[in-house]
């Protein structure tokens, strides 16, 4: 331990005898970094940040939030959580919202990209990455940030994303939604279909005599036992038709009866479901809160001059540091090699 710490000190002192006898190689390096990042830090084009900062809705369906406590409790009117959050990321990562802000700014020249260049739109969307960034907070809200060379665009833009947002979620749940309204609708017209057939079906029999089986049973049963006993034989003969009749369509008129109330039960529900399919198609709520929107920023974010200057000088400096801590024992071990052989000479 001794001998390393021994090691150690000197090779620590080594190095600051090297910068004390290179002081000035290494002054004239620096300072060479110096002027060429200060200059190289001017010729990097000033970037503006704007930010816009938005909660996602709840995904509670609005008929489902209309038609329950949901609206206060867990609907429309609370922020939505981790899924929602997520779901927002990889919209706003969508072709879609991408295609229209770079055919509204029209970036290809926006960003000096020449339209004859080879992979031209594999440069667009990586330097369209490198300015417009997507990122979630801890607080469970999504942050758009985007990079310009001017604050107008940048704020802008940032906006623009936002709106398209709403309009990409609205775009793709009105198609989910048409479909469901189609689905709904079509079983809505079946079930009514089948409800009027059942419907006419009974109104023929009605137009038979055939009303209420069993209390019309019991009536006529009752009339013709009078008539039979009265010796009325017209009478008793017409209350037997109808009694004949009953027997005949009786079962029939008690089966449709019965399938009638249970269709009717299914087309109010299937109504219900057509009703809250044409709201949720209808429905032009926004699918995100804003919390702050984009505003033009009043200076650069980006470059950071004096960072790039000292890192550039920093980096200079060890690197040239390192350089000489190689080429000083080289240089040495080939002078003593000289000594050596003049010495034998």
């Amino acid at each position: 331990m001794y001998e390393a710490d021994n090691k150690n000190t000197f090779n620590a002192s080594d190095v600051l005898r090297l910068i004390y006898k290179k002081k000035v190689h290494l002054l004239i390096v620096c300072g060479v970094a110096l002027v060429a990042s200060v200059i190289v830090s001017y010729l990097i084009p000033e970037r503006y940040k704007s930010t816009v900062v938005l909660y996602p809705a709840n995904s509670t369906s609005v008929s489902q939030a209309l038609g329950t406590d949901a609206i206060t409790e867990k609907g429309l009117m609370q922020f939505g959580e981790n899924e929602e959050v997520e779901q927002m990321m990889q919209m706003l990562q969508s072709n879609d919202i991408r295609n229209r802000i770079i055919e509204k700014y029209n970036l290809i020249e926006h960003y000096r990209i020449d339209p004859n260049t080879k992979y031209l739109y594999t440069k667009l969307y990586d330097k369209y990455d490198d300015n417009v960034k997507f990122s979630r907070t801890e607080y469970t809200s999504v942050k758009i940030e985007v990079l310009d060379e001017s604050p107008d665009t940048a704020a802008m833009i940032a906006n623009d994303i936002s709106y398209l947002l709403d309009t990409v979620y609205s775009r793709m749940q009105r198609e989910r939604a048409y479909k469901a309204l189609k689905i709904v609708e079509n079983e809505m017209l079946e079930q009514e279909a089948l409800v009027k057939n059942i419907s006419d079906s009974l109104e023929k029999l009605g137009e038979l005599g055939i009303i209420e089986v069993k209390s019309q049973t019991e009536m006529y049963s009752e009339q013709y036992a009078i008539a039979l006993a009265s010796g009325n034989a017209s009478r008793t003969n017409e209350l037997k038709m109808k009694l004949d009749t009953l027997a005949k369509y009786g079962g029939a008129h008690t089966m449709l009866t019965s399938q009638l109330k249970e269709e009717v039960q299914i087309l109010t529900l299937r109504r219900s479901k057509f009703r809250e399919a044409t709201i949720d198609l209808e429905q032009d709520l926004p699918n995100a809160f804003i919390v702050n929107k984009a505003e033009k920023a009043e200076k650069k974010s980006y470059p950071i001059r004096w960072l790039i200057v000292l890192t550039s000088v920093i980096a200079a400096f060890m690197l040239a540091l390192i350089v000489l801590a190689i080429i000083e024992p080289l240089k040495k071990k080939s002078q003593n090699n000289l000594e050596a052989k003049k010495n034998d000479c």
